[in-house]
């Protein structure tokens, strides 16, 4: 596939929202474009996307530790973004892998580029977050000689929420509260498609998501249809306030909560961000993880 203006465009809105996550934390203005340029290889529409990510590094010194103290922090956001919105789903892997171990040359070059690869693949508010992405980035750093055994516990640990409920996996099992007390576990929802929403009432995003769910045409004849099914779920521990809020959820709905906080305290779900969007098949398996689109979920079942 040639590089085409759809991936143009792809890449570039991601950058931008990237980038506007780290500009109001930056003192430095964005540095020229020469400067710029030399991170990464220029782009060109005649190259093949394989052929632009081989010699995408080819104009920034993995070696070279010095340059990072000129180098802002949003040109290695920009390049990092840039790299992983073109790279196809089944080459990140070796790709991100690759990555890791190119900057490996020195300590403080390595925790530069996973610091970067952090904020581009696991910031909660970032629109390019990818477990599957970043898990070979983890494996990395676990298997790298420079960290120390303090410097890996932060890894070690994303590293196993990472591969919690992945896409095309079961999803972890639990069991979840009805406003009347009574106790049921997702396993036992029966339908084609599961929506799980973990969401809050504080949380405006929340009830956008939720409003969006409602008006989909889409999604409500598949739930007038008995083939899809949606459970909210509160993983706090406020629950009076979480009933006040109930009028608020549509009640065809599953509107449930978590008694006890057992998914937050056994970490069964990465809950670090709120509203956190699931879609699961009729077994269970993961078809979307910790999203926040509802167009993706129509997306995707439209196509099948």
């Amino acid at each position: 596939m040639r590089h085409s203006f759809y991936w143009k465009m792809r890449y570039i809105i991601s950058i931008f929202a990237l980038i506007a996550l780290i500009g109001c934390g930056s003192s430095k203005r964005a540095k020229t474009t020469e400067q710029t340029d030399s991170v990464a290889v220029e782009l060109s529409p005649e190259l093949e996307i394989g052929e632009v990510l081989d010699h995408y590094w080819d104009g920034f010194d993995f070696e070279d530790a010095e340059q990072l103290k000129a180098l802002n922090r949003e040109q290695m956001v920009y390049a990092i973004s840039e790299f992983v919105s073109l790279m196809p789903a089944e080459d990140a892997d070796s790709r991100m892998r690759d990555l890791i171990r190119r900057a490996s040359t020195s300590h403080d070059m390595l925790d530069y580029i996973a610091t970067v690869c952090e904020i581009v693949l696991h910031n909660p508010n970032s629109p390019l977050r990818n477990d599957e992405y970043y898990i070979p980035v983890l494996e990395e750093l676990l298997a790298s000689p420079l960290l120390d055994e303090y410097e890996r516990i932060a890894p070690a640990y994303d590293l196993e929420i990472a591969l919690k409920n992945r896409i095309g996996r079961a999803a972890t099992d639990f069991v979840y509260t009805l406003e009347d007390g009574s106790e049921h576990r997702l396993y036992d929802i029966k339908a084609n498609y599961t929506i799980l929403l973990f969401s809050n009432p504080e949380c405006p995003l929340c009830g956008e998501i939720m409003r969006q769910i409602a008006s989909s045409q889409l999604l409500s004849a598949l739930m007038q249809h008995g083939v899809l099914k949606v459970l909210t779920l509160y993983p706090d521990e406020d629950i009076n306030h979480w009933r006040k809020y109930l009028d608020n959820i549509p009640s065809e709905w599953i509107r449930a909560y978590d008694k006890g906080q057992i998914l937050s305290k056994e970490h069964l779900y990465n809950l670090s961000a709120i509203p956190a969007l699931y879609l699961l098949d009729r077994d269970k398996r993961v078809l979307i993880k910790d999203g926040t689109s509802v167009a993706d979920i129509e997306n995707l079942l439209m196509s099948k």
